[in-house]
């Protein structure tokens, strides 16, 4: 983890993000109980479309929480936020008994929770409205509403680096919350994008040139949206025109082209995880040679394609032994591969056992294979 100079609190990727906020908010909710005291509110900062909103409203999802979303950049008064005022009089036969009070705008939560009110984009409101959420985010609470019991406070913002157009907060609001920074990490976006569905293709092409996804148009979310368009697209070569089309659409420029690209020259290269782990010693060896080695040369990002899809296959689904131990095996022994590359997978692989991968069992035979760490032995 480290500090982006602009944006507050450590870097993580987004599965670490859901892990952490799980960790935040259920702690928080025990610190309500007993303490009776309102919890920290949370602010997770990052640039445009990684998805730091839908990770926290994934998180609510997961544990039936309530959500109240809220984006305080479309207030243009302070009605907006703490309520229009309404004129009561309790008793209309005693004079001056009348009263102002205020009734809270619709995306208040009424109901207890557990639940989160996710304030989202908070620093593109102006400064009036930015300011008059600190008492929110102080206590829970305006002068007009408060928020329901075992109800969290969690904020997004872009990062103030001049790319945006947003108010910058002071010390004062930066104190009252806990700050997270996420960042784009290929590898997690590759493990959650095949579970929800991602055509594996796009997959394919974000792990082999993550580069591409740093740009103003290329985002995790216009990926998603493209990969979407393309997902019932069976032949992404006899449909060029339309593929290339929708890239454009969607996309930067340079990223349409390299996508365009990859598919002509690259994707069909890239064995899936099940036909390499299912393939025999002869097939895996070529396999190898074609994905390392290229009239270009050296081609170490196709293989780390591979190496990654095969992780992610191993951690999210169960693998009998005998169908891929020697696919491993062979492949950590390869000497085809750069060293540095295999040990990187072979620790890969270790993480993936700690964490409870349904090919335990599996892995754990790979990483103790002799002739497996004998090599790991003379590269030290």
């Amino acid at each position: 983890m480290s500090q982006n100079q602009d944006c507050y609190g450590a870097e993580v990727n987004g599965k670490e993000l859901f892990q952490l906020l799980e960790k935040i908010l259920e702690s928080n909710l025990v610190f309500e109980a007993q303490s009776g005291r309102r919890p920290t509110p949370i602010c997770i900062w990052g640039t445009h479309g990684l998805g730091k909103t839908e990770i926290a409203m994934d998180l609510a999802r997961s544990k039936k929480w309530k959500v109240a979303y809220c984006a305080p950049a479309q207030f243009e008064e302070m009605g907006d936020l703490h309520g229009l005022p309404f004129k009561i009089d309790p008793d209309p036969t005693i004079f001056g008994d009348e009263r102002t009070v205020y009734l809270p705008p619709e995306w208040v939560p009424t109901d207890e929770g557990p639940g989160i009110l996710l304030l989202d984009d908070i620093n593109r409101a102006d400064d009036r409205i930015l300011r008059g959420t600190m008492q929110l985010l102080q206590n829970f609470e305006m002068f007009s509403w408060s928020l329901p019991k075992n109800w969290q406070i969690v904020v997004t913002a872009n990062p103030d680096s001049g790319d945006y157009s947003v108010t910058p907060m002071d010390e004062a609001m930066l104190t009252r919350m806990i700050h997270i920074t996420l960042k784009f990490d290929e590898k997690a976006w590759a493990e959650w994008a095949l579970e929800a569905g991602i055509d594996e293709r796009g997959v394919n092409f974000v792990l082999t040139y993550p580069e591409m996804v740093t740009m103003r148009r290329t985002t995790p979310r216009t990926l998603v949206q493209f990969f979407s368009q393309i997902k019932l697209i069976p032949d992404l070569i006899q449909e060029k025109s339309l593929v290339q089309v929708l890239a454009k659409g969607c996309l930067d420029l340079e990223s349409a082209e390299s996508f365009i690209n990859f598919v002509e020259d690259t994707l069909n290269q890239i064995p899936s995880p099940d036909e390499f782990l299912e393939a025999d010693n002869a097939t895996i060896e070529d396999w190898i040679k074609r994905l390392t080695f290229s009239e270009q040369g050296v081609r170490l990002d196709l293989i780390n394609t591979l190496l990654a899809r095969i992780v992610i296959k191993l951690k999210s689904n169960y693998i009998p032994l005998d169908n891929c131990e020697q696919a491993l095996i062979s492949l950590l022994k390869s000497t085809i591969v750069p060293g540095d590359l295999r040990y990187a997978f072979h620790q890969d692989l270790i993480k993936a056992r700690l964490h409870g991968s349904p090919s335990m069992v599996t892995i754990n035979k790979v990483i103790a294979n002799q002739e497996v760490l004998a090599q790991f032995v003379k590269m030290i």
